[in-house]
């Protein structure tokens, strides 16, 4: 909802770039957004799990975007106070003078980034993982093919001209901030969760990078990679400079906060609600799942990333687990269905995405958004189509779907998005429980992200993990998150802490079903899990 600006009012910009689009929302002071805007940013695929981006054209998305939400809502641009990024963790290559890399076989410079959810390292994730180093214990004890590490050995053995060229690696964030300040600082976010920086010691272990064949980032102090690492929000450069600032529409010197991965900046815009972050687990439900839990401890948790210190709200350890697709599973589960093209032309017509039709379709069909748990009966789905990532750190696992019959009917595809629905839940569920195991226990889920936004989903989620289930008053829960790096970088709040608590309150509750439909979902999970483990078994046959 756009609402009116003040004359005397000032404002922060918070932009926020996805797998598939970079959005921009400007924010007033107390948290309300008075206008949005977003452009679509292309995916190249190539064979061998290969998805690459262009860092060029993403530049362009972030400007428009922001030139547009301010005009959208009648602001002076110069009421622009702070300007915060978000990203995700996406690793770009930058050659001398900042221009771009080609990263893959097209051999196209203009594709310079690798995607967080490329896959081509799993190989040198796994080769990391068999060397055992104590680094590991600091991302749940496996690394991930979803981070840097990995996919710069990658480049080193599959494009070593590329390597030996690169003048700077950014994690996605860190190069939307270099772009908007020219400063070449990393936030401790993108770094801690990505890159193995250890930020409770505030140090690189030269060790692991040598071990892993990566010694030359060592012997080069860093360099490359990030020598100065700051807290996200943290003011960089001396703002905007001349030349983003006229891109963006922008004033010259508008200040610039040090920004975050996109799921973390989600866990800021909902985390501090209720002034305990500690007992609430921050969950993005987008093309992925996030879950990320805050502890004052560090909890060491097998099979899900950290524990990892300040990276998220400063001074607390955080854990970070989740799925590695979520709102992508449940497109690719739909389009299985013989109904699924006849469904995707109605939601086009409606101007809709298919989910949000399936979301209408159920809520038609059931008395309450919980007893439409019924309507997968006999259906169950393991939603793992690009891997585990917690509580198992897979990326070998894959989906299942049991109990389909011949059905190609509207209905039969709507009880197949139930049932992913409940998958995506089961898999939520059992990443609550595996932390709780370790110490890193909590007592409710606060949801953001766009794939988690009718009620149906929400109140299927509390169900299905048996936590309630919070939706912040913030109608953009991430973009309020990266607006807040920029309110902290601009000076209106003491730190991080402060704005949450000041900016973060509740819209609605979703309290878990007792009685039949809690017995429901716990023969569910039961199945669940047997059928997780008898795919994960059978991974190799």
């Amino acid at each position: 909802m756009i609402q009116s600006p003040d004359r005397n009012a000032r404002y922060v910009v918070g932009v926020d770039v996805g797998t598939g689009s970079a959005r921009a929302g400007l924010f007033d002071l107390s948290g309300a957004l008075l206008a949005s805007a977003r452009r679509d940013i292309s995916l190249f695929r190539e064979a061998g799990a290969i998805v690459e981006q262009s860092s060029t054209e993403i530049w362009d998305a972030v400007c428009a975007s922001i030139r547009e939400a301010v005009a959208a809502a009648g602001v002076d641009p110069a009421a622009v106070i702070g300007l915060g990024f978000d990203a995700t963790c996406s690793l770009v290559v930058l050659g001398k003078g900042a221009a771009p890399l080609a990263v893959g076989p097209s051999e196209r410079p203009e594709r310079d980034i690798i995607v967080w959810m490329d896959h081509r390292a799993v190989g040198q994730a796994e080769r990391i993982n068999a060397m055992g180093h104590e680094v590991l214990r600091y991302v749940g004890g496996r690394v991930s093919p979803e981070m840097q590490t990995p996919k710069l050995l990658w480049l080193k053995e599959n494009r070593p001209q590329v390597f030996a060229a690169a003048w700077q690696f950014f994690d996605l964030a860190d190069f939307l901030t270099f772009k908007a300040t020219g400063d070449l600082a990393r936030s401790t976010c993108t770094v801690t969760c990505k890159w193995t920086y250890l930020a409770h010691e505030n140090r690189w272990d030269p060790g692991y990078f040598e071990r892993i064949g990566l010694g030359e980032l060592a012997a080069e102090g860093f360099g490359r990679i990030g020598t100065r690492i700051v807290d996200p929000g943290t003011r960089l450069g001396q703002g905007l400079t001349p030349e983003a600032a006229a891109a963006m529409g922008l004033r010259p010197g508008t200040a610039v906060g040090a920004g975050m991965i996109d799921a973390h900046a989600g866990g800021i815009g909902t985390v501090g609600i209720g002034g305990r972050p500690t007992e609430n687990l921050a969950y993005v439900f987008g093309t992925s799942s996030c879950t990320m839990t805050s502890t004052k401890a560090p909890v060491f948790v097998p099979g899900v990333w950290g524990p990892y210190y300040s990276a998220m709200v400063p001074g607390l350890w955080l854990n970070e687990g989740g799925q590695s697709a979520a709102g992508a599973a449940i497109d690719q589960l739909l389009a299985f269905h013989p109904t699924a093209p006849e469904a995707a032309a109605q939601a086009q017509a409606r101007g809709i995405p298919l989910p949000v039709l399936m979301a209408e379709a159920a809520a038609a069909r059931a008395s309450s958004p919980s007893e439409a748990v019924r309507l997968a009966a006999g259906l169950h789905v393991v939603p793992e189509f690009l891997g585990n990532r917690a509580p198992f750190a897979d990326p070998h696992a894959r989906a299942v779907i049991a109990g389909l019959g011949m059905e190609r009917d509207f209905d039969s595809l709507v009880g197949l998005y139930i049932a992913g629905l409940c998958g995506i839940g089961y898999g939520l569920r059992q990443i609550i429980e595996t932390q709780a195991r370790e110490g890193a226990s909590v007592e409710r889920v606060v949801i953001s992200g766009g794939a988690g936004r009718s009620d149906i989903v929400r109140q299927l989620l509390a169900d299905t993990c048996g936590k309630p289930v919070v939706a912040p008053a913030a109608e953009e829960p991430v973009l309020l998150g990266a607006a807040i790096l920029g309110a902290v970088a601009s000076g209106c709040f003491a730190d991080v802490a402060a704005a949450m608590a000041a900016l973060g309150t509740v819209a609605a509750t979703y309290e878990p079903a007792g009685g039949e439909i809690a017995d429901i979902h716990q023969r569910r999970y039961r199945h669940f899990e047997a059928l997780q483990l008898s795919m994960r078994s059978a991974a190799d046959v």
